[in-house]
């Protein structure tokens, strides 16, 4: 199975969204990001999907790469809306759908203009004076990196859950989510034991 597309896919350009400040970008991604997750209403779910596809067209982003993005991350998005219809019916469930589509449209947008090494060295800046404080700044940039990479990772296990799923028969939810949560807890303590194999987080 080929590696879904989710992080990592600078491309260059000169674009508005190229050129603003590293800062800039960070900032407005954590406040729409902020915005979407408190505003819960399915009218305000819309208009942040409009503004993330606004932005990705100021910065050109390949509608390609959006696609091949959008296939795995609705793989996710389903199971969790499909979770939330269960728990509180179709409309929460929709907006739900419709925000995460959103956040990861917007995560989208970011690494498509925006390097991620320029992110981590912006981020280990910020950081810095607070190493006065017990901060490492070289291991809250590793922790970003980390959790940055594993996105596509964890899109290819619930890829991977979903066609095993669908080869025993399977469709319920709560049967699918289930092995799918296991595995991913399960890639998170062989990331955690091969990070102190190496001495990193062992003190």
């Amino acid at each position: 199975m080929s590696q879904p597309t989710f992080i990592g896919v600078y491309q260059p350009g000169s674009t508005l969204l190229h050129r603003l400040p590293v800062g800039v970008k960070l900032s407005g991604l954590a406040a729409l990001s902020l915005a979407i997750v408190l505003v819960r209403s399915m009218p305000s779910a819309l208009v942040f999907l409009g503004v993330g596809l606004a932005l990705a067209l100021v910065g050109q982003v390949s509608l390609g790469l959006l696609l091949r993005a959008a296939r795995g991350v609705l793989v996710v998005a389903v199971v969790i809306a499909a979770f939330q219809w269960w728990l509180s019916g179709y409309a929460k469930a929709v907006e739900t759908l419709v925000d995460l589509v959103t956040l990861a449209l917007l995560a989208m947008v970011l690494t498509a203009t925006t390097p991620v090494n320029a992110v981590l060295d912006a981020i280990v800046r910020w950081i810095t004076p607070l190493r006065r404080l017990g901060v490492d700044p070289d291991r809250v940039a590793l922790t970003f990196a980390l959790t940055m990479q594993s996105l596509p990772g964890t899109v290819a296990l619930a890829l991977e859950t979903r066609d095993a799923a669908r080869a025993r028969g399977v469709r319920s939810p709560r049967a699918y989510l289930s092995p799918f949560v296991i595995r991913v807890v399960a890639r998170a303590h062989e990331t955690g034991d091969a990070l102190m194999a190496r001495g990193i987080g062992d003190d």
